[in-house]
């Protein structure tokens, strides 16, 4: 076994996995973070980001503190219940709340209060849109009802969302108090879809009459994905300032723990879910249906997951459909009124910033690389939940690196679908962590 074997590396990443019961890599995730958000309360020119970085810096470092403690536990005690997995979950949700929940809480807290500086605009879009769907039926300003607004509050009149995003908004177009936040409810939902997800696969029906070794490895997959999710600086600062992109990231997980329970009419619904929120779920979508065909059941996932976004989509188109367009389509693509603020140096911003005729080349790399994704769809379907989370993970990764206008924060899709995908074996699987082959389709060596 050379060293640049997938297998070798495969077993390299579980040997650092599952050091010290897991534990090792805990204490360098929290340690890690500590030290990011330390730096953000410091170094950020983002005040939500700076706020937020003041208070998850202690939450993280109160995290390591403890599984320093429960190493030492181990160590002295290897069966240790205060070292094992149970533990191990609460310290990760006591983190969440320190880091990510209570974040929330306080910036709403004080922005009610009448501090301004407490939510990106993000917040305030999704609030907005949420007014107009109340009062006019429909999430959008129009062109010229655009135009027409100072120059300097053009960008927020738009809203670059799935019209299920104003949601979110409607508490805050009854009510102007602290829980009405935006944030409060995508931390809601959030933590919902995840509790879904957590519990479908818990509840996934083995592969065979004989469930193996494997199980506990599963459970340990299934605390790392939901940490990526949720505690993962990327994560955390994201829900705390913004936070619209985690509900739809968690109905994505959603829709491939369904998946990975072999329940095709959920997963469809759930990714449907998504994406009457915003567009990156669309293409985890369609790798969902092209899963669903290979198990005779493409038309189950199809009527949930393009089903409710058309849905979604029709009172908008009905109520105002310039506006519609200006919103979803033209301002996403560059040719808005304003231009998107989102503009983090991956290669597709920076070739399409710095070459002649840049945007058109960079346009050209991202429809290769979806052309490469659709060729491999159809030539080797995914057939399981886990490699279809890791199309979605690459794909998404390549999409983001290539797209004129994106975020960092946009990571956390691929990030989270990459880590989600160990989780997502069935119980009787031999391996808790996927290999190249199965990600291509080729067999794998005995």
């Amino acid at each position: 076994m050379t060293a640049d074997d997938p297998t070798a590396r495969r077993w390299h990443w579980r040997a650092l996995d599952t050091a010290a019961g897991g534990l090792a890599l805990d204490l360098g995730l929290y340690a890690v973070s500590a030290l990011f958000a330390a730096i953000t309360a410091v170094t950020s020119t983002l005040l939500p980001h700076r706020a937020w970085g003041a208070v998850a810096a202690v939450g993280y470092l109160a995290a390591a503190l403890a599984v320093v403690v429960q190493l030492l536990l181990r160590r002295r005690t290897p069966t240790s219940r205060l070292a094992g997995l149970p533990a191990r979950w609460t310290v990760t949700a006591l983190t969440w709340v320190s880091t990510a929940l209570l974040p929330v809480i306080w910036q709403s807290v004080e922005r009610t209060a009448g501090r301004t500086d407490r939510a990106q605009e993000e917040v305030l879009v999704v609030e907005h849109a949420g007014t107009r769907l109340l009062e006019h039926g429909t999430p959008y300003l129009g062109p010229d009802a655009i135009a027409a607004l100072p120059p300097g509050d053009q960008l927020l009149g738009y809203t670059p969302y799935q019209p299920g995003m104003a949601l979110f908004g409607l508490p805050r177009a009854l009510i102007d108090t602290w829980w009405t936040d935006a944030r409060v409810w995508f931390a809601v939902g959030t933590v919902l879809a995840l509790a879904l997800a957590v519990a479908a696969l818990r509840r996934a029906p083995a592969t065979t009459a004989a469930p193996a070794a494997p199980q506990p490895r599963r459970d340990a997959a299934l605390l790392r994905a939901v940490q990526a999710a949720t505690v993962l600086p990327i994560c955390a600062l994201t829900l705390a300032t913004g936070g619209d992109d985690l509900p739809v990231l968690a109905l994505c997980l959603l829709a491939l723990a369904f998946a990975a329970a072999d329940r095709p009419g959920p997963a469809g619904i759930a990714v449907g879910l998504a994406g009457a929120l915003k567009l990156f779920a669309w293409p985890v979508a369609l790798v969902l249906i092209v899963w669903g065909l290979t198990r005779r059941a493409g038309a189950r996932v199809a009527a949930g997951a393009i089903g409710l976004p058309v849905a979604a989509l029709i009172p908008a188109l009905l109520v105002d459909r310039d506006a519609l367009v200006e919103n979803v389509l033209r301002f996403p693509l560059g040719h808005g009124l304003v231009t998107s603020p989102a503009q983090s140096p991956f290669p597709g911003h920076l070739i399409a910033s710095a070459l002649p005729a840049g945007r058109i080349i960079a346009a050209a790399l991202l429809i290769a690389a979806g052309v490469a994704i659709a060729v491999r769809l159809a030539r080797r379907p995914p057939r399981t939940a886990v490699a279809t989370a890791l199309i979605c993970g690459y794909g998404l990764l390549a999409a983001i690196a290539l797209m004129p206008s994106t975020r960092f924060g946009y990571l956390l899709y691929p990030l989270a679908l990459l880590t989600w995908a160990p989780a997502l074996h069935r119980p009787t699987d031999t391996s808790a962590v996927p290999t190249l082959d199965e990600l291509s389709g080729r067999p794998t060596s005995a």
